[in-house]
């Protein structure tokens, strides 16, 4: 297993430092480092091995292997290692709600504490993490649920498909909404999520045309060797 931090993660601690925002980044970059411990627990669970952990401005990032017999088995058997990967993908928001669930719930029990800054704090950090990550744009935790779930229902290249259309266009939108909130709320911290997001929006796009370019290649490839075989039987 490797470990990897991305550099830009010291642009994004000095962006926060000079918005004078970077107690609530430290924040949330410790309860975004929890949310993935979900996905790694749920991925342990379902028995995936993590592969890769990296460090990202947004928290860690943990990749699993998983089993190339998986792959190869029965189509029933393809759909089950779909349900395995939403559900890890799901893990991550869901630890991040459980914990605002846990708070909420101290809180009615100890109502001195609701008016803390901890308490309000905590729970508005994780609210926020998971509702950030269940936004559908891939490889977002809830990009990555719709594309399981595509890729059951349509197969693989559909589900791509789509996904990064349904990708772009919540991506736009979200931008549309978050530049008229930056005019009336003045916070540079939703300015540079979306500027992030829309950097993985590209990395994305660009894996995903390097994957169909060599789809393509593969076929025409095959489909010569067909033509050359009948070609070859006609004589």
């Amino acid at each position: 297993m490797s470990i990897k931090i991305d550099l830009k993660i010291f642009l994004f601690v000095f962006l926060f430092l000079i918005t004078s925002q970077i107690e609530m980044y430290i924040l949330l970059m410790i309860f975004a480092i929890i949310h993935e411990l979900g996905h790694v627990i749920a991925g342990l669970i379902l028995k995936f091995k993590p592969e890769e952990i990296r460090l990202t401005p947004v928290g860690l990032q943990v990749s699993f292997s998983i089993n190339s017999i998986e792959y190869n088995e029965k189509v029933n058997r393809a759909k089950v290692l779909n349900i395995k990967k939403a559900i890890i993908a799901l893990a991550g928001p869901m630890t991040n709600l459980f914990i605002s669930s846990i708070v909420i719930l101290f809180g009615m029990f100890y109502k001195e504490i609701q008016y803390t800054y901890i308490y309000q704090v905590v729970i508005y950090a994780n609210l926020l993490i998971a509702l950030f990550n269940l936004i559908p744009i891939y490889p977002m935790d809830g990009g990555r649920v719709v594309k399981e779930v595509l890729h059951i229902i349509f197969g693989k290249k559909k589900a791509y498909k789509i996904t990064y259309i349904i990708s772009k266009t919540v991506l736009i939108l979200l931008t549309m909404l978050s530049s008229i909130a930056i005019l009336y709320i003045h916070n540079i911290a939703i300015l540079i999520i979306i500027v992030y997001l829309w950097y993985l929006e590209i990395v994305e796009i660009r894996r995903y045309n390097r994957r169909r370019n060599i789809e393509k290649l593969i076929s025409s490839v095959e489909n010569k060797e067909h033509s050359l075989i009948d070609s070859t039987t006609a004589k």
